[in-house]
């Protein structure tokens, strides 16, 4: 389910139905690649009467590429398109073909009528992709849908998308750090009823030419991120907030992403960088 493997983890039997249904109707809103979905047919025909739920994740969205100056956009799907993450036939573009691409990428080209619960994207050919925050407000609509039917303790993952609802078992979940280079966790954290996620140049990328390629994309440069970091984790109250917060930080850098962060002082975060000479 959105494009990756979910989990739940429940002493409930009940809590696996309410999660996938929960997520399979946001997913039938927010995924691109399903014809149907409201976003699909937003890219297909450039505007639309959405939900208020697309609606408010969009805004949402454009809170954070406000928030990030840019950093964090989700226009940036003409050059996932480009550079072939979209449909997995990796190439890397020419110059000419990423400028051309930047010129439909800007949150500001995303208009929003709250009256009439619409988008309009600016310029033909723009399209949205919502990977870098879909998950993390599925995820959120899940544990919303779990307390509303009195569940207690759930951890849901959504390929790296975490939330810790209650506890396991009268302990604290315990939720393991990926080494982004190497097999095994470089730690576990105990969480109860908070969101963790992680995302890095590790899960998505190609090699070409000895230099590894990540699905990551820097809105400003049309290039796969290149900050030096190659793992974030974040954990904050909601999965939304941590799932755009990582993508940040991987395109803005540790350094680059430190103001940010002082405007989330509850969040807390982790970041990896590569050593010199590491692809």
């Amino acid at each position: 389910m959105l494009g990756t493997f979910v989990e739940v983890v429940s002493d409930e039997s009940s809590a696996s139905e309410i999660v996938f249904s929960e997520i399979k109707r946001i997913e039938g809103l927010l995924n691109k690649y399903d014809p149907q979905s409201e976003i699909s047919r937003l890219n297909r025909y450039g505007s639309l009467a959405v939900s208020p739920e697309t609606l408010y994740i969009i805004e949402k969205a454009k809170y954070f590429w406000q928030a990030s100056s840019g950093a964090f956009d989700i226009t940036v799907g003409p050059l996932l398109d480009l550079w072939g993450f979209s449909d997995k036939k990796y190439r890397k573009p020419t110059q000419a073909e990423v400028n051309r691409a930047l010129r439909l990428v800007g949150s500001d080209k995303i208009i929003l009528d709250k009256n009439n619960n619409s988008v309009k994207l600016k310029l033909p050919g723009m399209k949205l992709d919502l990977g870098a925050i879909a998950k993390g407000y599925a995820v959120d609509c899940a544990v919303k849908r779990l307390r509303g039917q009195g569940i207690k303790n759930c951890l849901i993952n959504a390929g790296g998308d975490i939330y810790c609802l209650g506890d396991n078992s009268g302990k604290p979940w315990r939720v393991a750090v990926q080494d982004p280079r190497k097999r095994g966790p470089l730690g576990n954290l105990k969480l109860e009823n908070v969101a963790v996620a992680t995302s890095g140049d590790y899960a998505q990328y190609f090699i070409k030419d000895k230099r590894r390629y990540s699905h990551i994309i820097n809105p400003k440069t049309g290039y796969p991120a290149d900050s030096g970091v190659t793992s974030a984790t974040a954990v904050a109250s909601d999965c939304l907030t941590s799932d755009a917060l990582v993508t940040i930080i991987v395109v803005l850098g540790k350094q680059g992403a430190e103001k940010l962060l002082d405007q989330f002082p509850d969040v807390k975060t982790w970041i990896i960088e590569k050593e010199r000479d590491n692809a």
